[in-house]
């Protein structure tokens, strides 16, 4: 069967086009909610499978062991190198919450992790156990991450989790090949289509396509240019373009969680004001003389983050259309503000704006 998808595949899209693909082999067997047999027994689906891929083409990639926590990478890459089964990369998965084990509805809880290093450790740990294994240079891609495993967790639609996975993307590096974040909308049927807006669902987007804070933050990442500038800061990018552009993101990560003992489903449906954290100060040294549009986003509290404003709506359980729209008009990521300024080489671009908990600053200086 996966011989003839596979050149299916290739009849289909081409055999240069699926070169770019990566085969991930099932998906997290390390949990007896996908899987109902044994490691060894993922190893041997996975050699089954691997050489199906194979013999359709040598050059397509194949990997796993697409597991949760990661796990099983250790002993993925001995059993593939002990008994010359070919093996691509390292794939799994890693989420930033306590409890909920296969929580599909939020009914047992989850509780985001006080540790400063969720998700981003296990990332570290992953290409530690690669570079030290005998594949030192196999890929590293983590095919499923958020803060919470579970569609049903309010963390999602909170303007938090923005700030979460900037946070985590930053503390990760250059350590991942990629980090695909779970998932792109909330349309997502694995435990049955959700109907309600903002249910906590996984995605970026709503079911509606109103934009969480979330897909600003990755919406930012985007947008910077293509060098990344020397910075020392653990809490921000700054970036330029070929172009001479210049840009800025910056943000801040507050855990505000009270613990253990409340559930995210019973904290991030709140109204939760974010508290002052001073003042963001960005100083660029070097930015070359010229006349520049300077263009300030912003994501936070009340600010692109449509759960607020649906909760100002008294959390209808459906949204009119003019209820999306409006939702979507106040929430566009369109710019706080933007000016033209003038720029001295002979000086920094500096520049210093009010800074709250979780907030994210995105700046673009275009060069006129």
């Amino acid at each position: 069967m996966i011989r003839n998808l596979t050149q299916h595949f290739t009849d289909r899209y081409g055999a240069d086009e699926v070169k770019t693909w990566y085969f991930e082999v099932w998906n997290e067997p390390n949990l007896d909610g996908f899987w109902a047999g044994t490691q060894q027994e993922y190893f041997k689906l996975y050699t089954y499978s691997v050489n199906a891929i194979k013999s359709v083409n040598t050059a397509y990639r194949v990997g796993g062991p697409a597991t949760a926590g990661a796990a099983w990478e250790s002993e993925m890459i001995e059993y593939c190198h002990k008994n010359n089964v070919p093996i691509d990369f390292i794939s799994t998965h890693a989420y930033g919450v306590k409890q909920g084990y296969l929580d599909e509805f939020g009914n047992s809880g989850t509780v985001l992790d006080k540790n400063p290093m969720t998700v981003s450790g296990d990332v570290l740990q992953t290409r530690r156990e690669i570079a030290g294994s005998s594949m030192p240079n196999l890929e590293l891609h983590y095919t499923e991450w958020s803060a919470s495993y579970t569609p049903a967790d309010p963390i999602h639609d909170s303007y938090h989790e923005a700030a979460y996975v900037l946070y985590k993307l930053k503390q990760v590096g250059n350590a991942a090949n990629s980090m695909s974040y779970w998932v792109f909308t909330d349309i997502f049927e694995e435990a049955g289509p959700r109907y309600t807006p903002f249910h906590g669902g996984f995605g970026m987007l709503t079911i509606q396509g109103i934009n969480k804070p979330v897909f600003y933050a990755f919406q930012f990442m985007n947008r910077l240019g293509n060098m990344e500038l020397a910075n020392n800061d653990s809490c921000s990018w700054v970036c330029k373009d070929a172009a001479g552009n210049v840009q800025v993101l910056a943000w801040d990560f507050t855990n505000t969680h009270p613990g253990d003992s409340v559930h995210n489903q019973d904290y991030y449906v709140r109204d939760l004001p974010s508290k002052s954290k001073g003042k963001l100060k960005i100083n660029i040294t070097n930015v070359p003389d010229g006349r520049y549009t300077l263009e300030v986003y912003k994501v936070g509290y009340r600010s692109n983050d449509a759960y607020a404003d649906y909760l100002l709506m008294g959390k209808p359980s459906q949204l009119t259309k003019q209820q999306v729209e409006q939702i979507k008009k106040q929430n566009d990521g369109s710019p706080v503000s933007r000016e033209i300024i003038t720029i001295k080489a002979t000086a920094p671009f500096s520049r210093e704006v009010d800074l709250r908990e979780n907030d994210v600053y995105f700046l673009n200086l275009v060069k006129l």
